[in-house]
């Protein structure tokens, strides 16, 4: 961890006006617990209150932010310039849906200082939105993106999802050449899971979903990252591709990096000082605990040097900046399975780093407890 990197700050708007079949984050369709939602952030903010030195990343992640009306958010935003310090050069990010992109909606949230878009467009074929319930179409996810470059904003991420029932590498690729179209400074490429309590998971459990398969999938990952890359992105995270070093997200790469990080809103999730807590998974039940002078604190753990060291390994495999040698110095072989993994195309020695290829990446969750 780097103790000189400031901290990140995360903010769970956990509204949607549809719930996604494929996602397990923590959401509510109840718009109507929006205000009370506000308030309640308002209350843990203030309990957080000269815990962290400063913060240079803001990111408003969802549910889905661009719901949210601009007087909210210019009362979460403001209430926490006051609460907290921020860094000149911090980096907010405004989680968005295309079919809530107007003008007006970009001339606020610009007001508001956001400088960085990520857009849930997750596909560009009709067919696949249609089976993923998107309430947009590919037209309205294109319109959108060219809203977004037209109203100045010059750090735009796009996130789409492959290996979906039935889809093909051709037509994920052309999905992929069309978002690249629109010069995006980010990609994230999610595979599909089948998240457990999801309506996804609960399909393929009952048979009615067919997942493609470990070889299908291994292909999909593959031809993504060559495609990517032959068109001047950077594959620096398993499922993240940047334009340049200068569009990494500022944010994700902290929780990579195991940097601190503050969560605020139900189901959020901290980290400091090789500690970790998380919220309770209820707008309700983290009002009614705030409101009352309660912590909305569910759960907490304090890592061991040994889990803190299979963390380090394990974060560090998922990213182009691999993990410096020195770390693996208390690993008893370590040299024995470096050559190993280096034989087997796995990894890579770079500037005093162990660095998964593009290979590793594709196995990259069993690399670390090689060591």
């Amino acid at each position: 961890m780097n103790s000189v990197e400031a901290a990140g700050l995360y903010v769970h708007i956990p509204f949607c006006r549809s719930k996604c079949p494929y996602c397990d984050f923590y959401s509510t369709t109840s718009l109507e617990l929006l205000s009370l939602w506000l308030e309640a952030v308002v209350k843990e903010i203030d309990g957080y209150r000269g815990r962290f030195a400063s913060f240079d990343s803001l990111y408003l992640g969802g549910g889905t932010p661009s719901l949210v009306d601009a007087a909210h958010l210019g009362a979460l935003i403001d209430h926490l310039r006051r609460a907290f310090s921020f860094s000149d050069d911090t980096e907010i990010t405004f989680e968005a849906n295309p079919d809530d992109i107007t003008p007006e909606r970009l001339r606020e949230v610009l007001d508001l200082g956001v400088n960085r878009i990520s857009l849930g467009v997750q596909s560009l074929d009709e067919g696949e939105l249609r089976l993923l319930k998107r309430r947009h179409t590919a037209l309205q996810a294109e319109e959108a993106l060219a809203l977004i470059r037209s109203a100045g904003f010059e750090n735009v991420g796009i996130d789409l999802i492959y290996g979906l029932p039935g889809q093909t590498v051709p037509g994920w690729l052309k999905t992929l050449d069309r978002a690249l179209g629109f010069g995006p400074e980010h990609l994230s490429c999610y595979q599909m899971t089948y998240e457990e309590g999801t309506l996804f998971g609960k399909k393929l459990k009952q048979g009615k979903m067919r997942a493609l398969g470990e070889d299908v999938e291994r292909a999909f990952f593959l031809r993504t990252s060559r495609f990517l890359e032959k068109r001047g992105y950077l594959h620096y995270e398993i499922s993240n591709f940047a334009r340049g070093p200068e569009f990494f997200s500022r944010h994700n790469r902290k929780y990579w990096r195991r940097v601190p990080c503050l969560g605020l809103g139900p189901s959020a999730h901290s980290f400091n000082n090789d500690s970790r807590w998380w919220n309770v998974r209820s707008v309700s039940d983290y009002a009614r605990r705030l409101m009352s002078g309660q912590s909305p604190v569910a759960g907490r753990e304090s890592l061991t040097p040994e889990q803190v060291q299979l963390e380090r390994l394990s974060l560090g495999l998922r990213t182009r900046d691999g993990v410096p040698l020195e770390t693996l110095a208390s690993c008893a072989d370590s040299s024995g399975v470096l050559t190993r993994l280096s034989d087997s195309g796995l990894i890579e020695i770079r500037g005093g780093s162990v660095v998964p290829t593009r290979k590793g990446f594709l196995v990259a969750d069993g690399l670390a407890l090689l060591f």
